[in-house]
């Protein structure tokens, strides 16, 4: 390296430390809420990392992670506004210490979660694969991390993948309060990498050169084509885990020691040594940087806080004009019959032709096709560079999906079952929903998972949930249930072109029984357009998913009965069209609401509560709700049956309340 690189790299670290310690005393005047994760004593691992990346390069980090922005070129007035929680912030206030993103910089944002990073990387790494780009992920973890069932499914992935991801592993010695030596019985957690065959070394973490060069490496590899690389750094932070932690879980003579490690003044007599530079050299580097520090603290005082009505926005991204209206094949002069799973497949293989971004990632895609045939001749037609076999990795699926998703891809995450979405919680809660609003809204997800979901098929209680009042409450996602053959096909093409993460749940009991009219020509239906499947004026029936073929059945046993139903499918509970809703509320005068879900927690609680407060005043008897009982779902097929809601069920209801 030469000199001016050299003393860019000390400038670096002086500007990390600084700036952690003006934001320790900034947070002890109490300019700074919540908690802070600080860097002193890390600062040549972030460093040494991102002296080997370009401007295009990509950076996932931590809840500890204002040293790897800075670092890759991150500004400090910027970064301290975030943390004073001021509207010039990086992330408007609203992703503070924890979650700061700037993507024009490949800072894929730093996050609160533990080893939540590390799979969303693969994703990063995996989109510039596809993309045929020679872009790097670096990925910064701490060594609690590496417990993580993450940490597994990541290295794992990208390891399978030949991904081009370095991990940096930062072991400074605690996760949280609990030492390494308890949590890991190994003495270099680097030799897990054996595990999946990809290099892994162990090396000072405090040593920059040392970092520098063993990640230049691995990064010069991954940039060529030669997969992942594990490298970890051993260093220590000086500070506790937060600001305030009180420490009590290490001792005074363990800091000490460690503080005669540390990087900084280590590497400048390195460079005094080597001629690089000169005492006079890094006075004056150092009231450069608390210059700037003090300038950047000065930016954040006098920037002003956030508007309150900020709050609500940057949730969703308004919809673009692509997703087309379906009114104009309303009546088509042609049409043709084909089966629920035929109509999904048509909308994935179409959209993978219209839009070379859309990827699809999941389980048994070559062999199978998924295991219900839904995307059966994708792989022969596409190859694995746009629809790719994963391992059995739920966590790794959605968390690539994410990363490829923040980098340029369009990518479609199948899940299989809707009760595996609790394996990949994390992923669905706490990143592909929030990270758009954390990052304040610089960063677009646009991620359709699609999942089994329903009883009927005696799948038992882990394989049948639909889950769809769980899902509602997870700000940040769109929702899509079809009830038939048209709404499938047009809904599944209009989620794959939307910006917000999106979620198509699919019944078990219409993809092997359901078939259906569409038009020959191309078409799509907007997302939040409910559809009134039967007319009447007597009461309105809002049926979710599967129960609306069931709803209709009902209403046509009650017209013989003299009792005319309204039945309003809203195909999507987020957005949901109360218009529609309200409107037929206004002529009936009553509502049920069926859903397949147990009745405490359901969608039809939350469409109830909707038209409780808003239309009130146009009800003339209680809204009924026709659910599950609060049970698991049975395996037995009578125990089964007797569960999910039915005719009867939503035939005594309506009775009711006439």
């Amino acid at each position: 390296m030469d000199k001016e690189k050299l003393v860019e790299m000390y400038r670096t670290m002086v500007r990390i430390r600084a700036f952690e310690e003006r934001a320790a005393k900034e947070f002890a005047m109490g300019h700074i809420p919540g908690h802070a994760h600080l860097y002193m004593g890390e600062e040549a691992v972030a460093v040494g990392a991102c002296s080997n990346l370009r401007k295009d390069d990509y950076v996932v980090s931590t809840h500890r992670g204002h040293g790897h922005l800075i670092a890759k070129g991150g500004k400090t007035d910027r970064m301290m506004a975030e943390l004073f929680g001021k509207s010039t912030g990086y992330c408007k206030g609203k992703g503070g210490t924890m979650h700061i993103a700037d993507t024009d910089i490949g800072i894929l944002g730093a996050n609160g979660i533990v080893g939540a990073g590390i799979t969303i990387a693969a994703g990063a790494a995996l989109s510039a694969q596809k993309r045929k780009t020679d872009q790097v992920t670096v990925c910064f973890f701490g060594d609690g991390a590496s417990n993580t069932s993450r940490f597994h499914e990541g290295l794992n992935l990208a390891a399978c993948l030949n991904l081009p991801v370095v991990y940096v592993l930062e072991n400074n010695g605690y996760a949280i309060s609990v030492p390494i030596g308890y949590a890991c019985k190994i003495t270099n957690i680097g030799d897990r990498a054996a595990a999946y065959g990809i290099p892994g070394l162990t090396i000072d973490g405090n040593d920059v050169l040392a970092v520098q060069e063993a990640i230049g490496e691995a990064v010069d590899r991954a940039r060529k084509g030669g997969g992942p690389t594990l490298i970890e750094c051993k260093t220590y932070r000086f500070g506790g885990h937060f600001t305030g932690d009180p420490q009590n879980y290490r001792t005074k003579e363990e800091v000490a020691e460690w503080l005669k490690k540390d990087p900084i003044p280590a590497f400048r007599a390195k460079l005094i040594k080597m001629g690089v530079l000169t005492d006079a050299d890094a006075e004056d580097i150092q009231q450069e940087i608390d210059a700037e520090i003090a300038g950047a603290v000065e930016f954040a005082n006098e920037s002003p806080l956030p508007a309150p009505e900020e709050t609500l926005k940057d949730v969703y991204t308004v919809p673009g004009s692509a997703v087309a209206s379906d009114e104009a094949v309303a009546h088509p002069e042609e049409t043709r019959e084909i089966t629920f799973l035929q109509a999904i497949k048509e909308a994935v293989d179409e959209e993978m032709q219209r839009d070379a971004g859309v990827i699809v990632i999941g389980e048994d895609l070559k062999a199978w096709g998924a295991p219900r045939g839904e995307f059966r001749g994708l792989y022969d037609k596409y190859g694995a560079d746009r629809v790719i076999d994963s391992p059995i990795s739920e966590a790794a699926i959605l968390g690539a999906a994410v990363g490829a998703a923040a980098t340029g891809m369009r990518p479609l995450a199948n899940i299989m079952y809707a009760n595996f979405l609790g394996v990949c919680g994390d992923e669905l809660i706490n990143q592909l929903t929030k990270m758009k609003y954390m990052f304040g809204g610089k960063i677009e997800l646009p991620v359709t998972i699609m999942s089994y979901s329903g009883a009927g098929a005696s799948g038992g209680a882990q394989h049948s949930n639909t889950l769809y009042g769980w899902l509602m409450a997870v700000t940040g996602l769109q929702i899509v249930v079809p009830s038939n053959v048209y709404d499938a096909k047009g809904l599944l093409k209009s989620a794959i072109r939307e910006n917000n993460p999106t979620i198509f749940l699919y019944h078990h009991m219409l993809m092997t029984r359901k078939r259906g009219t569409i038009p020959a020509e191309d078409y799509s239906i907007p997302l939040g357009q409910a559809a009134v499947k039967r007319p009447g004026k007597d009461v309105t029936v809002v049926a979710i998913g599967y129960m609306v073929p069931r709803a209709l059945a009902a209403a046509e046993q009650l017209q013989a009965e003299g009792i005319d139903v309204e039945v309003i499918d809203p195909r999507t509970l987020v957005p949901l069209d109360k218009r529609t809703i309200i409107e037929s509320i206004k002529k009936t005068r009553r509502l049920v609401i069926m859903d397949e879900e147990p009745v405490t927690g359901s969608a039809a609680g939350e469409i109830a509560a909707i038209i409780a407060d808003e239309a009130f005043a146009y009800l003339e008897a209680p809204i009924k709700r026709v659910c599950a009982p609060d049970t698991p779902i049975p395996f037995s097929s009578v125990l089964e049956q007797y569960w999910i809601p039915d005719e009867t069920n939503l035939m005594a209801a309506v009775k009711g309340i006439i």
